[in-house]
């Protein structure tokens, strides 16, 4: 199934710091690991990410740095301290809130 623009907005950084808490990644492995786990529901462009990235970055809970993989230069981002605290917080208040809307859609 294919979400709504507006239902992705607020949950891509925590998608995107779900991935990175597994390990560093670079952008376009970033986009594969996402459409994998989601068995392709969530299909992210680049012109997506790396806005994403960057603000991330700039918060603090990124961090990226450069590596050479078969002869070509890609930027890597990891996660820090700070991120990981901001994982673990997204990450229970997205399940807070998807168990409240879960409990008013089946609300008899």
């Amino acid at each position: 199934m294919r979400y709504s623009k507006e239902l992705l907005k607020g949950s891509t950084p925590l998608l995107v710091l779900s991935v990175l808490q597994r390990g560093d990644q670079y952008g376009y492995r970033i986009i594969r690991e996402l459409e994998e786990a989601s068995e392709k529901a969530f299909q992210m462009t680049e012109g997506t990410l790396y806005p994403i990235l960057h603000a991330l970055e700039e918060e603090g809970l990124l961090e990226s740095y450069w590596r050479v993989f078969d002869g070509r230069n890609r930027k890597y981002y990891h996660i820090t301290r700070k991120g990981l605290r901001a994982f673990a917080d997204k990450k229970a208040e997205w399940e807070s809130f998807s168990g409240s809307v879960a409990k008013v859609l089946n609300y008899a």
